[in-house]
């Protein structure tokens, strides 16, 4: 049996935050706004996972209104949703990961974030994709960033 989930998530970005995608912080004078570290690709990631599974979102399971989560890792959290994964006997068959950002480029961070994905996965790095693009200035993406995930997760 297979499951197929989408995420999608957008910050803002803002001054005096750090900027982090897929577990890697990004050298950049801004970073994303939010209650935990707010890495938008890790979210997207999460509620694909989650949504695969019908068991809602991210929001449900580590709500901004509760401070536990004021600053969280978002790596931390996708261990959680992995372990919750696990339990319902699934696995990652394959991640792809869209991150829309106008600014910072992206391309050199991209193999890391990819080993950090896979890593926390437990899966070979060729299951794991992420890309960025940009909006040519015409979205969002010139006031903070977004990113889809989509996955494929296999019972066990």
């Amino acid at each position: 049996m297979m499951r197929i989930g989408h995420g999608y998530d957008v910050h803002r970005l803002a001054e005096g935050r750090r900027l982090v995608l897929c577990g890697e912080e990004i050298p950049y004078d801004e970073g994303l706004l939010g209650h935990s570290d707010a890495d938008v690709a890790v979210h997207a990631l999460m509620d694909a996972v989650l949504g695969a599974l019908a068991l809602g979102d991210i929001g449900k399971l580590f709500p901004d209104s509760d401070p536990a989560y004021k600053g969280a890792n978002s790596m931390k959290l996708l261990g959680e949703v992995i372990a919750l994964m696990r339990r319902e006997g699934y696995e990652l068959g394959n991640a792809d990961i869209t991150i829309i950002a106008e600014r910072p480029k992206l391309a050199k961070y991209i193999p890391k974030m990819r080993e950090n994905l896979a890593r926390a996965f437990g899966c070979d790095i060729g299951c794991v994709s992420v890309k960025a693009t940009t909006e040519e200035g015409l979205g969002i993406a010139g006031k903070g960033i977004a990113a889809h995930a989509v996955l494929l997760l296999e019972k066990k």
